[in-house]
């Protein structure tokens, strides 16, 4: 059987849970969609996003608040000597329900600034999980790699106690080892940083270890173009958000137009110890007394308000085009990079690897009878290493485009 083979299958890259030093034991099995559910409950930026809902809800109930009355004592040398009266405002029209749908526009918009980190979450999630996927593909390549170079040391030295070959050749092969090892040992670190990122994702200690299962055994699959189109005009987040900016603005240029209508201040209280001039003067010591007032809308009746508010409308109508078109844009080049990153991964496995994996065994069966040098075996080992760490990235590449389409899009795709 090929050596190669036993170390370096594409089944064992897709699997990429291998660790050929670190057991999996007490790992816990993490899918996507775990990961994917787990980041919806603990991550720290989605859960801090979600805490200004509570100020939104906030915000509707102070909108619906009446303003309270206010009472005053006099007291003058003059009469009547004390005076006490209650003035209270009263709001004519609709202006208390404008300023509660204001209110609640402005929370949907928190809503939605909301949903947009839970969609941003997602994306990091899922590149995060590849890309832990993806190193620890890395880390066994480099196993294999060193099991390969200790195997032609041992050729080497074999061959030299034969003296079919001369020292020189048995130094290479060591040195061949000793970067192997080396290799190795820098994927077991770049490893433990993506899963470091993960787990930060996640909310979970640095250390917590998963198993990952076959994480690439399945490329994603997206719908079709003019499908993903049709969903991102009501998905995306920057056009959901703009959209509900308009609804904002126009409710506030509603609120604008009913604060024209004035207000109404009554005022009424009593006069106290406001003693006649005579006996039989007809004075008083205690009397009622109330007025009303309104404010007259001659010189301000909001109209720079108003203009603002109508030019903010047609301002966000045109960022909402520009913001369609962009997202349109954005969706068709996700849509495209996602099929050529899949057709590449389909060369790599159909041709590309196995050619690799082909020469490689002959340059070594040609070392092993003497009809070649080790730079040859060295060079084919060096080439079909760098084939598989391509694989892997392409694979990597593969899930990233499609976090992208779907982040572009605004809803789950899979």
């Amino acid at each position: 059987m090929k050596l190669c083979h036993l170390f370096l299958l594409p089944v064992f890259l897709l699997a990429a849970d291998f660790h050929p030093v670190r057991a999996q034991q007490g790992a816990q099995s993490l899918t996507l969609a775990s990961a994917l559910a787990l980041a919806e409950k603990q991550n720290l930026d989605l859960a801090a996003a979600r805490s200004k809902r509570a100020v939104a809800l906030a915000g509707i109930r102070v909108s619906g608040e009446y303003s309270n009355p206010t009472m005053s004592f006099g007291a003058a040398r003059d009469t009547p000597h004390e005076t006490a009266l209650i003035d209270q405002q009263l709001e004519i029209g609709p202006k208390r329900g404008r300023r509660i749908e204001v209110a609640r526009q402005e929370s949907a918009l928190t809503e939605t600034d909301i949903s947009a980190m839970a969609k941003q979450v997602r994306r990091l999630v899922r590149e995060a999980y590849f890309g832990l996927a993806q190193s620890r593909g890395v880390t066994a390549q480099q196993a294999s790699a060193v099991k390969l170079a200790e195997r032609l040391h041992e050729i080497a030295s074999a061959r030299f106690q034969a003296g079919d070959i001369p020292q020189l050749e048995v130094t290479q092969s060591e040195l061949e080892v000793a970067r192997a090892r080396a290799d190795f040992q820098v994927a077991q670190a770049e490893e433990k940083v993506t899963l470091s990122n993960l787990n930060a994702l996640l909310n979970e200690p640095a250390t917590t270890l998963w198993d990952l299962g076959d994480a690439f055994a399945a490329l994603p699959r997206s719908a079709t173009l003019d499908d993903l189109l049709a969903r991102t005009a009501g998905s995306n987040a920057e056009i959901v958000r703009l959209t509900q900016e308009r609804k904002v603005e126009e409710s506030r240029k509603a609120l604008l137009d009913a604060e024209r209508i004035p207000n109404l201040g009554l005022q009424f209280g009593t006069d106290l110890n406001a003693p006649g001039m005579g006996k039989n003067s007809g004075g008083y010591i205690v009397g009622p007394r109330g007025q009303i007032s309104v404010e007259l809308p001659i010189f301000s009746r909001n109209q720079g308000q108003i203009a603002a508010s109508i030019a903010n409308q047609a301002a966000l109508d045109g960022q909402l085009a520009a913001a369609r078109r962009a997202a349109e844009a954005k969706v068709e080049s996700a849509f495209f990079d996602l099929a050529a990153r899949q057709t590449q991964v389909q060369l790599y496995r159909d041709t590309i690897l196995p050619s690799s994996e082909h020469l490689e065994q002959m340059g070594e069966d040609s070392y092993r009878a003497g009809k070649a040098s080790i730079l040859t075996v060295l060079g084919a080992q060096h080439d079909v290493q760098q084939v598989e760490r391509d694989y892997l990235a392409s694979l990597l590449a593969v899930q990233s485009s499609f976090a992208q389409l779907e982040e572009a899009v605004g809803a789950p795709l899979d």
